[in-house]
């Protein structure tokens, strides 16, 4: 994956939150099933899904591999940050 990081809308960390119980609003059905797949799929499917839908996939990777993930999500659909920096901890 590239250096830059995709923005994370504020409606897609809404979503994946949802996904994952902790807050934010549902994705409609196409999304929460773009989302699903994202958190399910093994590492060269996630890869692939991931060059097509960064912003989802970014979202998905820090909920689930960032200790601060769940939180930054949370400002970005509170409208309260844009950016995302890159932390090496996470598989990106």
């Amino acid at each position: 994956m590239s250096t830059d990081s995709p923005t994370i809308p504020a409606d897609v960390a809404a979503h994946v939150l949802s996904h994952f119980g902790r807050g934010g609003y549902p994705a409609g059905d196409w999304a929460e099933s773009l989302i699903s797949l994202i958190d399910r799929a093994d590492m060269a499917n996630r890869a692939k899904l991931l060059a097509t839908f960064p912003e989802h996939g970014r979202a998905v990777l820090l909920a689930k591999y960032d200790e601060e993930g769940i939180a930054t999500l949370q400002r970005i659909a509170r409208g309260e940050t844009v950016a995302v920096d890159s932390n090496p901890n996470v598989p990106f």
